[in-house]
């Protein structure tokens, strides 16, 4: 009785009383978030119709990456 008396007093949280009671962590279960893979699509989909260029500068920016990483082999190699 004497502990219910302090946890309303003090109000520790859930883990505290818990240990302090000797109970183990509570189990909480994983449940992974929902996934909608056709509404992803038609997310991307919207985006690029909005915005036409977004392929046109991720292959700029990929193929420039591509060639500074190329020749800053070759220089090390040299």
């Amino acid at each position: 009785m004497d502990y219910h008396l302090n946890s309303l007093v003090f109000n520790m949280g859930e883990a505290k009383r818990r240990k302090d009671l000797g109970l183990p962590p509570r189990e909480k279960e994983f449940v992974l978030p929902e996934f909608n893979k056709d509404k992803v699509k038609q997310k991307v989909r919207n985006t690029l119709y909005k915005y036409p260029i977004i392929p046109f500068v991720f292959y700029g920016v990929a193929i420039v990456i591509l060639f500074v990483g190329v020749f800053g082999v070759i220089k090390y190699y040299k």
